[in-house]
């Protein structure tokens, strides 16, 4: 019911391109049907042909051409990253978001956390803790349960287990496992989730080897039997290499990164400090995701995050980009609107990059467009009304030769430009991680100056072949 009731919204992008096409549509159409009226007014036969020659020239089809290419290019290019994207527009938001979710285990470090010591609370053999911890993880299939079995059983004379043991599973709420036994009820798991579970507090030396540990980035593990607290386990992880770097990339995007975690906030700030993140947020459980997503939606923000578990689907699914592993459940892949065939967590980065891509190049033929319409404005108003109103050969500085060729002109290269474009489209801009102000000028020098330039220069050519031609 999470994953249905979950909406993803529009960015901000779309929808002023949305308004932006409405808009000069708009007003063509206007200005196209005021020309009857004002050519009558004036005594100027005026044609249905060459007033729909006109309409077709001045709304914007030059862009709205371009864009299947451009969202097929941004998908192509995902796929060349081994990412299958859903829709051109998946990959055209992943763009536009400001905050990027990401998990930790698997993501950050290698995910492959490894148990390094057993650590006893006072009053407690080493044995004794040696044994708590190996009965809680016999059914844990983790690597991290695993690790904790092979290091327990060399603290141990024997590791026959007894009869009788029930298996209790990690789940995302309670944050525990362990087996309920004959020699009771043995459980292990994060610190909060286990004071909760025992409804006391911790004795003040197993609060400081908690603090030890997660001060240094490890994980700890409280391991109670009756409930009583046996001792902290030691999990280590190692943080990717690189990752510092590449945050920094996302950051000079505008992208604030935000680990989410379900350990405690000193081992979450640790690793977050080491490996140059925003933010973090600690202690989470799947519906923290999905909450923290909202909020931040709610805010204007676009959000992205990876996933690959059933119980991160609800989050995907409202994610406005969610990159789901190819090794994760059908849920997250469904519910995701890309899948990594690599399962690397860390290709959102270039996903985000493919994206920026993508908006760079629809802005720079946006503007282009813009300015090739306002060019064909001073090709055929000027030369349809200069007998008329003589005082508009001001404006008629291409001189073409006569209203029919200066349509016919604007009409053949209209049909020119958007094949032309193409190739461009498909390639698409380089992206450098500049400033908003930067990328701006950038365009409408190369692309506005452009976009007015080159009609008028192919208006003009076309115009003289034509007459050369005899064709006016």
């Amino acid at each position: 019911s999470l994953v249905e009731g979950a909406t993803r919204q529009k960015s901000p992008n779309e929808i002023a391109l949305t308004i932006l096409l409405i808009g000069l549509t708009l007003i063509f159409l206007f200005v196209v049907a005021a020309l009857p009226a004002f050519s009558a007014y004036a005594g100027v036969p005026s044609s249905p042909t060459v007033l729909i020659a006109l309409l077709v020239c001045l709304i914007p089809t030059t862009i709205a051409g371009l864009l299947p290419a451009i969202g097929i290019a941004g998908i192509d290019r995902a796929f060349r990253a081994n990412v299958i994207a859903k829709s051109g527009k998946a990959v055209e938001v992943a763009g536009d978001i400001d905050i990027l979710l990401l998990d930790k285990t698997g993501t950050i470090t290698f995910g492959n956390r490894q148990a390094v010591q057993l650590l006893p609370a006072e009053g407690v053999s080493e044995e004794e803790m040696a044994r708590a911890s190996w009965l809680s993880s016999l059914s844990d299939d983790t690597p991290e349960g695993k690790s904790i079995v092979t290091l327990a059983t060399t603290r141990l004379p024997s590791s026959t287990p007894p009869e009788g043991l029930l298996s209790i599973p990690f789940t995302p709420e309670t944050r525990m496992s362990g087996v309920d036994g004959p020699e009771g009820e043995i459980r292990k798991g994060a610190d909060d989730a286990v004071q909760t579970y025992i409804g006391s507090a911790f004795p003040s030396a197993v609060s400081e080897i908690i603090s030890k540990i997660a001060g240094s980035g490890g994980t700890p593990l409280v391991v109670t039997q009756n409930k009583k607290v046996m001792g902290v386990i030691h999990l280590k992880d190692v943080i990717k290499p690189g990752l510092k770097e590449r945050f920094e990339r996302l950051r000079k995007m505008g992208v604030t990164t935000v680990m989410v975690t379900g350990d405690n906030p000193l081992t979450a700030r640790a690793i977050a400090q080491e490996a140059g993140l925003d933010d973090f947020v600690a202690q989470a459980k799947p519906e923290d995701k999905m909450q923290l997503i909202k909020k931040e939606q709610e805010k204007g923000h676009l959000v992205a995050m990876t996933g690959d578990g059933t119980n991160d689907a609800p989050s995907l699914a409202q994610a406005d980009v969610a990159l789901a592993m190819n090794s994760g459940t059908q849920a997250a892949k469904e519910a995701g609107n890309m899948v990594d065939l690599d399962s690397d967590p860390t290709k959102i980065i270039e996903v985000v990059e493919i994206g920026k891509q993508l908006l760079i190049t629809r802005g720079a033929l946006t503007t282009f467009s813009i300015a090739n319409d306002v060019a064909k404005y001073f090709a055929i108003l000027p030369a349809m009304f200069v007998v008329t109103y003589p005082q508009l050969r001001v404006l008629n500085v291409m001189n073409l030769a006569t209203p029919v060729s200066a349509v016919t002109s604007a009409i053949i290269f209209n049909a020119l430009i958007i094949p032309a474009l193409i190739p461009l489209a498909l390639k698409g801009v380089r992206y450098r991680p500049v400033g908003a102000s930067a990328l701006l000028r950038r365009n409408l020098l190369i692309y506005g100056l452009g976009g007015i330039l080159v009609p008028f220069i192919g208006i003009k050519i076309i115009d003289m072949f034509l007459v050369m031609l005899h064709f006016t």
